[in-house]
């Protein structure tokens, strides 16, 4: 054979290998776009649901009675509380658990109202009763008592999003102000004193609040 041919031969050989590379990349080239296309698929999704109502709605107590629930004393879990252990005057409920960081932070500000005489009844939200028990040891108990809501199901209940919040209830035993996350010195002073300084008044003159000025108040 003439080394034109091996020549020719060569060629041929090397031209097949690169078209069978070539071939091979293919499916490659095809698997890196699906990452990119399902991408752009969810952003024309999400772009179509833009303005539209959504279909997941969080229930709330607020200008309702508190839920009725039968569940123990944190302290003595032999003994059941029921709504007719909640105070007859306004009060706070302060969900809460000793897993819940913000908690942690906002704890100290609970003592504080405490020593302040705001009666705050506790619901000890998902947690351990060793745990909760070490926490309130460690840093003080500013509840007049807790309830353990092991399952969670009184929280939910009441429309808790997550831990802490705290519910603002009238002497009837209706909830009028529902705040989200930790309770400070900033929205204690805005929002939460007056409207249970409002509650407060009408319950020592056996009165109803104007609801025009309960819904500004306790809004």
């Amino acid at each position: 054979m003439s080394k034109l041919d091996n020549s020719s031969n060569q060629n041929i050989s090397q031209n097949h290998k690169r078209r069978h590379k070539t071939i091979k990349s293919k499916p490659f080239k095809v698997w890196f776009l699906i990452p990119l296309i399902v991408f752009f698929g969810l952003v024309v999704i999400l772009y179509m649901r833009l303005g539209k109502p959504t279909n997941i709605v969080t229930n709330t107590a607020l200008e309702r009675p508190v839920p009725a629930f039968e569940l123990p004393l944190l302290a003595d879990i032999t003994r059941i509380i029921t709504n007719d252990d909640l105070p007859d005057t306004p009060f706070l409920i302060n969900v809460w658990g000793s897993w819940c960081p913000t908690c942690v932070i906002e704890h100290p500000f609970l003592m504080q109202l405490e020593e302040r005489g705001v009666n705050i009844i506790g619901v000890n939200y998902k947690d351990e009763i060793g745990n909760a028990l070490s926490y309130l040891n460690r840093g003080g108990d500013p509840f007049s008592m807790s309830i353990q809501d092991s399952l969670g199901q009184f929280a939910l209940d009441l429309g808790i999003t997550g831990a802490p919040e705290t519910f603002v209830v009238d002497g009837d035993g209706i909830i009028r102000q529902h705040i989200l996350g930790e309770i400070n010195e900033a929205n204690w002073q805005q929002r939460v004193k007056p409207c249970l300084t409002m509650l407060n008044e009408a319950n020592k003159n056996n009165d109803s609040p104007d609801p025009s000025q309960l819904e500004k108040v306790c809004k």
